[in-house]
């Protein structure tokens, strides 16, 4: 294990503190890595490692936000993400602000503004996940005024990039305006790969929204057979998308069935 009092540091640290926190069935284990993150964040020792202090303050976070060795806060979990962030510093953590402009959009904590404002900033400092979102929010006008043009840049090139969410907005886009083919091409890429925290390792994205792109793939890939829409139909394979589309993210699915009753898909 690092000395943490010595005066340099090494990434050994900074994978020590994503361990304490991905072992969340070992109490003991949790407290000791919030304890040893606030000692890092105190130290007066880490001068020329504040990437590492960007990383405490990140996980303590995470660990306010999760209840993770210490009680659930979301006050302190935004307290310490926003010093995390260092207000869109490109040598911070970007994981903090992203992380930032999804705890602002959704309650309790909702605020849109804020929700874009830190998106934009990790966005700008190369976070695919961030990307995608934004795409989300001009695509709808959530926090910002509705531009198509700039919700298909921030979606296609987030899609490149790999971004799964993004690729689930893109195929309900191509699904509303008619372009059955493209829904089905698209989402039938999507549904090549089914390991969720293999894909959401390999994007640095978090695994739920990874499940909700998928979610979304496998529901429009559904309607598509269920109606011979952009490809041959299939009742029985549409079932099989239905229900993985339900497995993978109940609320997506039930959301999209209530918009198919309502005629709005």
């Amino acid at each position: 294990m690092v000395n943490t009092r010595s005066g340099g540091e090494t990434e050994g640290q900074g994978c020590e503190l994503k361990v304490f926190l991905a072992n969340s069935e070992e109490p003991e284990l949790l407290m000791r890595g919030v304890e040893h993150m606030r000692r890092i964040l105190s130290s007066s020792s880490h001068r020329g490692a504040k990437h590492l202090k960007y990383a405490a303050a990140y996980n303590l976070g995470r660990a306010s936000y999760e209840g993770c060795g210490m009680r659930h806060s979301d006050q302190e979990a935004e307290r310490w993400w926003l010093i995390a962030a260092d207000n869109g510093n490109p040598k911070a953590s970007v994981k903090a602000q992203t992380v930032l402009g999804l705890f602002y959009s959704r309650p309790p904590n909702k605020d849109l503004q804020k929700a874009f404002f830190w998106h934009s900033e990790a966005c700008g400092n190369g976070s695919v996940e961030s990307q995608g979102a934004l795409g989300v929010m001009y695509l709808h006008g959530l926090g910002i005024r509705r531009n198509l043009q700039s919700a298909l840049e921030c979606l296609k090139e987030a899609a490149e990039r790999g971004d799964v969410y993004a690729r689930g907005h893109l195929v309900r886009h191509y699904y509303d305006r008619k372009l059955y083919t493209m829904a089905a091409q698209q989402a039938q890429k999507i549904l090549q790969y089914d390991d969720i925290d293999l894909l959401a390792n390999s994007e640095g994205c978090l695994p739920v929204y990874t499940a909700k792109g998928i979610a979304m793939a496998n529901f429009y890939l559904a309607r598509c057979l269920h109606l011979g829409l952009g490809i041959k139909q299939d009742t029985t394979a549409a079932k099989q998308h239905y229900r993985k589309a339900f497995c993978m993210d109940a609320d997506v699915t039930s959301d999209l069935q209530c918009d198919v009753i309502y005629g709005k898909v």
